[in-house]
């Protein structure tokens, strides 16, 4: 299965090489720079993600 990278609604568009993409991936949640994407993600277990996303939005 190929991973599905995803931008931030936040980001400047489809063409805006400049943010954060996520992918699920077998080993858990993959986080890349969109300007390298050739470098190995971040990869996080997706409770972790869920649980910093939760507490960034809190504040």
């Amino acid at each position: 299965m190929t991973e599905q990278w995803r931008k931030s609604s936040y980001s400047g568009g489809a063409n805006d090489a400049t943010c954060v993409e996520l992918a699920r991936l077998s080993t858990g949640i993959g986080i890349r720079d969109s300007k390298d994407p050739d470098n190995s993600p971040l990869i996080v277990p997706p409770a972790a993600l869920r649980q910093a996303l939760r507490r960034v939005t809190e504040r």
